[in-house]
């Protein structure tokens, strides 16, 4: 197997961004990439992919027997795909009742884990889905969140369980025999250059330093704004005005309250220390 190197994420933590940069680097264009025609990572939990890998129609199994063919649509596809194949994935690394990684470890070579200060989450999953950021708050904090997983509508994407936002990040992190390299938000803001051409390296991708830099170029933050201003984007939310919105760090200092950041950091406060975003005697930072 070449193998499946999954970009993964809790919403709104980066991995958009880093496929337009990776569709930049894999196409090497003198133009920035079409940011609704991506060549690289489609999702995982994409109902068409799942119908037609299976010859079964999604719409005819229940979630749970979904969840237990989607291991063998990551081993077809990776038996089949003659290099590296990327897929984004927002599901949190989970078990089936057999024991089995519903990502099929067989399948994988490696996961890109993108994390982002929950703070700053909060603010962006709420304009996400439209809601108010104590809903957003709430789901961060449920450890039966799912994307999908009503049974009385019809989505394009299948059920995807998420977990609660620390239990997400530790599911993909402490995952046992998963390679995973880490790319924090606020690193890929800050040190560019140097972050993402780490991931470039780690997925075994062979580009020199010049292509890397036209590719950063071409998905900077403003191009991406423009694109979307000008023709859409058809990955965005029916509940948000903009995908591409701010596109910085630090908002939450703008849009929390004092008992918002509270209650963030009483349900993520180790993970978030781990990572940076809170200090030792418990500061947001």
């Amino acid at each position: 197997m070449s193998g499946i190197i999954w970009l993964a994420s809790y919403p709104k933590s980066g991995s958009t961004w880093f496929r337009v940069f990776l569709s930049n680097l894999l196409r090497d264009a003198d133009e920035p990439v079409d940011i609704n025609s991506l060549n690289a990572a489609p999702i995982s939990s994409a109902r068409p992919r799942f119908d037609d890998e299976t010859g079964i129609e999604a719409s005819d199994l229940t979630p749970d027997e979904i969840d237990r063919l989607r291991p063998l649509v990551y081993d077809q596809l990776a038996e089949t795909c003659k290099e590296t194949l990327f897929m984004k994935v927002h599901d949190a690394w989970t078990y089936l009742p057999d024991g089995k990684s519903l990502l099929s470890s067989a399948a994988t070579q490696g996961a890109i884990y993108f994390i982002r200060n929950p703070l700053d989450v909060a603010v962006s999953y709420a304009h996400h889905n439209g809601t108010d950021i104590d809903r957003a708050i709430a789901c961060m904090g449920d450890r039966n969140y799912m994307l999908c997983g009503k049974p009385e509508r019809f989505d394009n994407q299948l059920r995807q369980k998420l977990l609660t936002w620390s239990a997400h990040v530790e599911s993909w992190l402490n995952a046992p025999g998963l390679d995973v390299y880490v790319m924090r938000y606020e690193d890929m803001l800050t040190s560019p250059l140097e972050t993402f051409s780490g991931a470039v390296a780690y997925t075994g991708l062979s580009f020199d330093l010049t292509g890397i830099e036209k590719a950063l170029r071409f998905s900077e933050f403003k191009t991406l704004q423009a694109q979307e201003i000008e023709k859409g984007f058809k990955e965005k939310s029916p509940s948000q005005n903009r995908f591409f919105r701010l596109g910085r760090a630090g908002e939450w200092r703008e849009r929390l309250t004092v008992e918002q950041v509270d209650r963030i950091v009483s349900d993520h406060g180790e993970v978030m220390r781990r990572f940076g975003y809170l200090s030792a005697n418990g500061e947001a930072l």
